[in-house]
């Protein structure tokens, strides 16, 4: 059976009940003649007349009586799915699938999770964690969430909270033992902990004299989270390059120190991004509507 045989069965089973094109088209919303097109092209592929047409009545063929018994409960179950997806489209529902860097989890995922889960308790939450870019449409995600300067072209973002302050962290004791750093340059003569999502680490970038300065650090240790910087830094292993929001508890007990703030350049703020601005699923609009409604509680 050819793929385009089933067009036109939802029509013929609804003239079929309604005993009348008219009637039908009312019911299904659509002009009169454009039903009859449909029945007509069924019948020219099965080969087969289903109806008997007047000008003052429609029939069914004994053949077109069969064959309305046959896929009559396939109609109904084609209405019922279009009724169910209709019923549900503004409703958030089903499984929200997220392609997310681990820096999402301290800054998003921890304070919002059980808050949007609470407002939208439809709606299931997979959380998948990982640094490297993701083709997300491929693997199956509703949608990712990376740094804004770095999204793909075709993808639509949708903004979450402002720029990502960074921050060069130490703790007081490493500090006092190995003096603070007054400008980047000085960074050479310290230990650092690097981040490194591949074998190459990311260079910390810094504004001297209105311009960009990148320093790659020869670095005592590397490592792919950013919260496992922060930590070592807290246990006085050296300074770390960082999300301000991530090391903000350290920063407000005392554990941690900001060094060189006058030279701490900001990253483009994080974006949900996915790839079609066209009928968003509710259960992703209501999770970008609930972050940016409570971007205010957010280190972000």
């Amino acid at each position: 059976m050819r793929l385009d045989q089933f067009s036109g069965i939802v029509a013929f089973v609804k003239v079929a009940e309604a005993k009348s094109f008219t009637r039908a088209a009312a019911e299904l919303g659509v002009a009169p003649a454009s039903l009859s097109e449909a029945v007509k092209g069924l019948e020219e592929r099965l080969g087969v007349r289903l109806l008997n047409r007047t000008t003052r009545s429609v029939g069914l063929t004994e053949a077109g009586a069969q064959y309305l018994d046959h896929v009559r409960p396939a109609a109904e179950d084609i209405r019922a799915a279009g009724a169910a997806l209709r019923e549900a489209r503004d409703r958030p529902a089903g499984t929200l699938r997220l392609s997310l860097p681990w820096i999402a989890a301290p800054l998003l995922i921890e304070p919002l999770m059980r808050p949007f889960m609470d407002a939208c308790p439809e709606v299931r939450l997979s959380l998948i964690f990982d640094d490297s870019f993701v083709d997300i449409a491929a693997e199956g995600f509703d949608a990712g969430l990376r740094i804004g300067e770095l999204l793909d072209k075709d993808m639509i973002g949708a903004r979450l909270g402002g720029p990502l302050q960074m921050v060069v962290v130490g703790s007081p004791d490493y500090l006092a033992r190995n003096g603070t750093p007054k400008r980047p340059a000085d960074l050479a003569a310290h230990r650092c902990i690097a981040f490194a999502l591949t074998r190459a680490i990311s260079p910390w970038e810094f504004i001297v004299e209105g311009r960009e300065v990148a320093f790659t650090p020869d670095a005592c240790l590397v490592v792919n989270t950013l919260p496992l910087c922060i930590t070592a830094a807290e246990q006085g292993l050296g300074l770390a390059f960082a999300v301000e929001g991530l090391a903000a508890p350290l920063l407000a007990s005392g554990a941690l120190v900001k060094v060189l703030e006058p030279f701490c350049s900001a990253y483009e703020p994080l974006h949900l991004y996915y790839p079609s601005r066209r009928l968003v699923p509710p259960k992703l609009r209501a999770f970008i509507d609930f972050v940016r409604a409570n971007a205010h509680k957010l280190r972000i």
